[in-house]
């Protein structure tokens, strides 16, 4: 063992970095993750107590997955001379030794299990964020506007419902990775959309969540190189490229069509665009690579009127064909609009509200407005944002949707005679 003076920073960069990766393979060892969980703690409060006087183990990760282990069982031992016996907990298989496999696998099998369709959506989220981000309880409460006791016993159920329900700790095989993958990566898309599209509240964004989702797409791309994993986080990415354009100095929002593009980070555009192409390349991409595809279209163009609507319709219609949604039916609405005129748009969301299935749906109203005011049929454009408004739940949007609404009456108060 080497001695290293800086010893707690260390084991404070350990944690920081490595925990994650403990935890997982803590919980493959002792299949349970409030076990595992209080195993890694005491494996850490080990390593605080230790290697100042005995060194810094050649492998720490190693050493505190060994030494989380032993503790657990340690403390399964003493737990079962005072249980009946048949309320006694069962050991882990102590032939069970973690060195033989990847810890990056551990991570993965983790990530698949905290998406387990057996769990609901929500559940699967707020586990994913707790065990495989390390985000707190009261963070992720706060990020989705929950209480963190109703986010502490979402997590507490899900975790008794993969133990009851012996959902199994592992990488599905290739014949269930298509269905299952599926379930990952809605889950980190949902992480990064609350992130990058807040949902409701006075904040355009949560920038935790966003970066986490795309930390997370990082990792699977690095344990599972599929294509619409290229496909999705080439999409974050894409989008997160935006950022600091899409909202002015006191918040509010900055649409496509006014951002300034010279905000826009090349860096990350350029990161995006490779991994679009490799994607598509492989000829196995899906309606997440499609997504990204037309974001790089947009990422590509020095303005608006440069934007290459042609393509984008034609990417939503492939992506209507795999994907079949009324909301991506509404943002091909807005493209054909672009391409073929705002009348061309305009019958489009018509017929899509007509059909009731986007009919609570701001963006929806807020679409149809837009259009009525470009071809300038006011009082029509002010009943649409009107209704739109009603509907928004997110501050900036409703400070967005406010101000065109006050523009429109007003020019109508100045026709006035």
């Amino acid at each position: 063992m080497s001695i290293s003076p800086p010893v707690t920073e260390l084991i404070e960069r350990l944690y920081r970095e490595e925990s994650r990766r403990v935890l997982a393979t803590l919980i493959r060892l002792l299949g349970d993750f409030d076990l595992a969980e209080e195993a890694l703690h005491e494996a850490f409060r080990s390593a605080v107590e230790q290697w100042p006087q005995s060194g810094v183990p050649d492998n720490p990760r190693a050493w505190l997955v060994s030494t989380g282990r032993f503790k657990a069982i340690d403390n399964l031992r003493r737990q079962r001379r005072f249980q009946p016996l048949d309320e006694q907990v069962e050991l882990p298989d102590e032939s069970d030794a973690e060195g033989g496999e990847l810890l990056e696998d551990d991570r993965l099998r983790l990530i698949f299990t905290c998406c387990h369709p057996a769990l609901a959506s929500d559940a699967q989220v707020a586990l994913t964020l707790r065990e495989v981000c390390d985000l707190t309880t009261e963070e992720i409460a706060r990020a989705f506007l929950s209480s963190p006791a109703t986010l502490a016993q979402r997590i507490v159920r899900a975790k008794a419902k993969i133990r009851d329900a012996r959902i199994p700790y592992e990488v599905p095989g290739r014949s269930e990775l298509p269905e299952r993958l599926e379930a990952v990566l809605r889950v980190v898309y949902l992480v990064f959309n609350e992130g990058y599209f807040a949902s409701s509240g006075d904040s355009l964004t949560r920038s935790q969540l966003s970066d986490e989702a795309i930390r997370l797409g990082r990792l699977l791309l690095e344990l599972l190189p599929e294509p619409e994993v290229q496909g999705l986080l080439a999409l974050m990415l894409l989008h997160e490229s935006r950022r600091a354009a899409r909202s002015g100095v006191d918040g509010e929002v900055i649409l496509l069509e006014a951002q300034d593009r010279s905000l826009w980070s090349r860096e990350l555009i350029a990161e995006g665009e490779a991994l679009v192409l490799q994607a598509l390349h492989s000829r196995r991409f899906g309606p997440y690579s499609l997504q990204a595809a037309i974001a790089a279209v947009h990422a590509e163009a020095a303005s608006l009127e440069e934007t290459d609507w042609v393509q984008i319709v034609g990417l939503y219609d492939e992506l209507l064909r795999l994907n079949p949604s009324p909301v991506i039916e509404l943002n091909r609405a807005v493209a054909l609009a672009m391409r073929d005129g705002e009348q061309a748009g305009l019958a489009e969301i018509d017929r899509l509200l007509a059909a009731g299935e986007l009919e609570g749906y701001h963006l929806a109203h807020a679409a149809r407005a837009d259009l009525l005011r470009r071809l300038g049929r006011r009082e029509q454009a002010v009943a649409a944002y009107r209704q739109a408004l009603a509907l928004a739940q997110q501050g900036p949007d409703r400070q967005f949707l406010q101000s065109r609404l006050d523009e429109l009456e007003a020019h109508q108060a100045g026709d006035r005679p």
